[in-house]
């Protein structure tokens, strides 16, 4: 059974339940499940009005909302490509994937700058812009809510497209299936024993498999209710938590590097949680052992990515081990192989995790070298990651086999970053690494060899952020007199970092 199928029988067999309660200082909105399905429905009829049809992509470049959740469920619904996209994305970000998907419709705020900023730009894509205002679609949507049923929804229809960094250094289109999304959730449901009884504490982005797919279709799946904070902000987490009608958190781990340090001394009796969760980033072991002894809870690690949601997680009962992420999921495969010869890895060496099942994505969104290019012939996902398994079963990350960077659980590529920074008249050279952060993982670094002196830290970093979004741009410049560089002129990043000086500069 689909995801949505599964969702359809809930909002029957919930009915009155609350399915999402949207807290915000503006105050609560809850929505029961079959006043969810009824405005999805409604909403995949006005998508349909719009010329929506199956196979097309709609962008939903909302805050996080119920219009936004809703808009997103009802693409789906009707055989469309849902995109969910960052509305902190900056107009030049924004043409890039309207253009590269080819999107035929962006749903955007009606205030936001950006997306005005798009409309005007001539974008060489067949989209047209439909500017959302804080009332959501609830003036625009027809009354037929039966519109779903006439769509015949396969496990092989495309569902949604994530666009996630690529060793290219562009953003790659990322496209689940309905099965493959499906199989995603029907896993973390087996290995998380979701239940209807759960109440999930939501404060992640939609437009991040862990938000959309991990969190909010997780409790959906499972006939869940799911209380709604735009979004995160740590002494008002704090107050949910202790507020006792929750049970399930999810978290990237700056996140509970803040909730600790809003904290302070004190600690937090969570007895009533019955699972906390972090993913998105390596969680480190002195925060993990944190959490256990200010929150009462072994969070359980998972490790997973954009092109196949979750592969392999902690458990909930047994041993969850600080450093580890755990087991396959129940229906995924994975090994390790030797980045050299492609051979299987004995127990404890370390080589690239591989994986294959029903949870993989479908390929990257019109380019089918990269997607070739992604699997072994013998049909292996190649995740790019390293790590190892132990005598246990159980796997351990020990770095990646590209320079991507990972900041508050957000991926981000130094090359788009590089041709940002490049294209200053004050940057003569410039390379963009991650470097260990005590509260974002990795900061976004740029070493950089000035065409001029009078080029400042700030100036560069408000550059960036003209261009890209926040989490993107860097958190700290260093400016050096040259680039180390090997035999092939290739820049030798790991020395930059190694001749970090010890006194940082002026932070960016």
């Amino acid at each position: 059974m689909l995801f949505l199928e599964r969702l359809r029988l809930n909002c029957l067999k919930h009915g009155p339940k609350t399915a999402i309660e949207f807290r915000s200082e503006h105050g609560t909105e809850r929505i029961s499940y079959d006043a969810l399905w009824h405005r999805v429905t409604a909403a995949a009829a006005w998508l349909a009005e719009q010329g929506i049809s199956p196979g097309d992509r709609v962008g939903v470049c909302l805050p996080k909302s119920l219009a936004a959740i809703e808009l997103h469920l009802a693409a789906c619904g009707i055989g469309a490509v849902s995109m969910p996209l960052n509305p902190a994305y900056s107009a030049s970000e924004l043409r890039y994937l309207l253009e590269d998907s080819g999107a035929k419709l962006l749903i955007a705020p009606r205030q936001g700058p950006d997306a005005a900023a798009a409309g005007g730009l001539a974008i060489d894509a067949p989209t047209r812009i439909f500017a959302v205002g804080p009332e959501g679609l609830s003036q625009s949507l027809p009354t037929n809510t039966d519109y779903l049923n006439k769509f015949k929804l396969s496990r092989k229809t495309p569902a949604l497209m994530l666009y996630t960094s690529g060793t290219t250094g562009r953003p790659k289109g990322a496209v689940m299936s309905h099965g493959s999304l499906t199989a995603n959730i029907d896993m973390l449901g087996k290995a998380w024993q979701w239940s209807a009884g759960d109440v999930l504490l939501h404060v992640l982005p939609l437009f991040h498999v862990h938000g959309l797919l991990v969190a909010l279709h997780g409790a959906l799946n499972a006939g869940a209710s799911a209380v709604v904070r735009p979004s995160f902000e740590a002494n008002t987490v704090l107050r949910d938590l202790e507020g006792k009608d929750c049970s399930v958190f999810m978290a990237v781990p700056t996140m509970y590097r803040r909730l600790l340090a809003a904290l302070g001394d004190s600690k937090l009796e969570l007895g009533h949680m019955r699972l906390l969760t972090s993913g998105s980033d390596r969680l480190p072991v002195e925060v993990f052992d944190a959490i256990e002894q200010r929150l009462g809870h072994r969070v359980v690690e998972r490790y997973g990515m954009t092109e196949t949601g979750i592969m392999l997680s902690n458990p909930v009962d047994g041993a969850r081990v600080p450093g580890q992420v755990g087991v396959p999921l129940p229906g995924v495969d994975m090994r390790i192989v030797n980045e050299d010869t492609g051979k299987p890895c004995e127990l404890g060496e370390v080589g690239e995790l591989q994986t294959r099942g029903p949870h993989v994505f479908t390929g990257y969104w019109n380019d089918p070298d990269k997607t070739d290019r992604s699997f072994t012939n013998d049909g292996w996902f190649r995740t790019g990651d390293l790590g190892l398994r132990d005598s246990q079963g159980r796997f351990e990350l020990k770095g990646r086999m590209t320079d991507l960077i990972i900041t508050g659980g957000f991926n981000v590529y130094p090359t788009e970053v590089e041709h940002v920074l490049a294209r200053h008249p004050g940057v003569l050279q410039c390379a963009v690494v991650g470097v260990p952060d005590a509260d974002w993982g990795e900061a976004v670094t740029a070493f950089v060899v000035r065409a001029n002196t009078s080029t400042t830290d700030e100036e560069l970093v408000l550059h960036s952020r003209s261009s890209l979004t926040a989490y993107k741009s860097p958190k700290r410049v260093v400016f050096v007199d040259a680039l180390p560089r090997n035999a092939m002129g290739k820049v030798q990043k790991k020395a930059l970092v190694a001749d970090l000086p010890s006194e940082s500069p002026k932070s960016a």
